[in-house]
């Protein structure tokens, strides 16, 4: 099957007919709007990112590849505009829709004015409201380890809106991945059975705009605190691939990796040759790459079925479910 026969299969499932349906979308708009979810609402645990399963009925699920092939979890999606251009998927409903039509049951959608903006209070609550009126995604807070304030930003993510989840972006708040505040963080979040995504890059380093040059995280002493804390989920997006010392983060059994930036048509092959298939999770960096892209790579890749529905969904249930190993 090539892309093109990939692409139309998908389309032409039903999944996209459901997406598009206007009826079921102005449900979701029309749900709770102007309410905060509560701690047990919208959140990626909840589904597993599918329509009801859990992770116990997951663990149980027979292998069915239309079955998994439509209720993909994706990991790494993000709402609202980046700030230097518009992107052709920034609104949400375009966002879902496509997705939908792609076989995704569920995302677990940042946001960028959390990258951006100062005040994470407003813009978690925004982000919170959002995911509340359109369910399919789930929300995932914004921490900046910067500000003075982050420790009640995290309480607020986890008590308040019972988010599951939070991700950094230390290249762009200016922060390692040592010290007092970050180690304080991964404990924190270890405790309160919260995972942590570390958003190792955004944009290319050959499209940045040269006043606004932003260099990928450096993972140097990742390791170090992640073996110290081995309860807390750790996920790395958007990582280009494993070379020289950052293929010791293999051992590490509570640190994953999304597919959005592994390059080629074997890249995810590759990948698997490095690294555990079981900590590897499906994300597409939508809306900032076209979602089409990280699907032709897990296809073109030639893995089995078996791993495939590990990536595409299986994996990120165990994830949240705070099965690291």
């Amino acid at each position: 099957m090539d892309r093109r026969q990939l692409l139309a299969s998908l389309a032409s499932s039903g999944i996209w007919a459901r997406a598009s349906n206007a009826g079921d979308l102005l449900k979701d708009q029309d749900r709770g709007i102007g309410r905060v979810p509560s701690a047990s609402q919208n959140q990626p645990g909840d589904r597993c990112g599918t329509d009801g399963e859990t992770f116990e009925e997951e663990k149980n699920a027979s292998a069915n590849a239309p079955a998994f092939l439509s209720q993909k979890v994706d990991t790494n999606v993000t709402l609202f505009r980046w700030p230097f251009r518009r992107l052709p998927l920034d609104q949400t409903e375009r966002l879902r829709a496509k997705l939908k039509s792609l076989g995704v049951a569920r995302a677990w959608a940042g946001t960028f004015e959390g990258v951006f903006q100062r005040d994470m209070t407003k813009v978690n609550d925004r982000l919170a409201r959002h995911c509340f009126k359109v369910p399919f995604f789930s929300a995932i807070g914004s921490i900046n380890l910067s500000l003075p304030n982050w420790r009640k930003d995290l309480q607020r993510c986890i008590e308040k809106h019972g988010m599951k989840g939070v991700r950094l972006h230390p290249n762009y708040h200016g922060y390692p991945l040592k010290g007092i505040a970050f180690e304080e963080l991964i404990k924190v979040a270890g405790t309160a059975k919260v995972f942590v995504q570390i958003a190792v890059a955004l944009e290319d380093s050959r499209t940045q705009n040269r006043m606004v040059a932003v260099p990928d995280t450096a993972l140097t002493h990742l390791k170090a605190v992640a073996s110290r804390y081995p309860n807390t989920r750790i996920q790395l997006l958007n990582l280009r691939g494993l070379t020289g010392s950052l293929a010791d983060l293999r051992s590490c059994e509570n640190l994953f990796l999304d597919t959005a930036r592994i390059d080629g048509t074997d890249g995810v092959s590759q990948i698997l040759q490095q690294f555990p298939s079981n900590r590897i999770l499906y994300g597409s960096h939508s809306p900032f790459l076209i979602p089409e892209a990280s699907m032709i790579r897990m296809h073109e890749s030639g893995i089995s079925l078996d791993v495939q529905r590990a990536i595409f969904k299986t994996n990120a249930c165990r994830f949240v479910a705070n099965h690291v190993a």
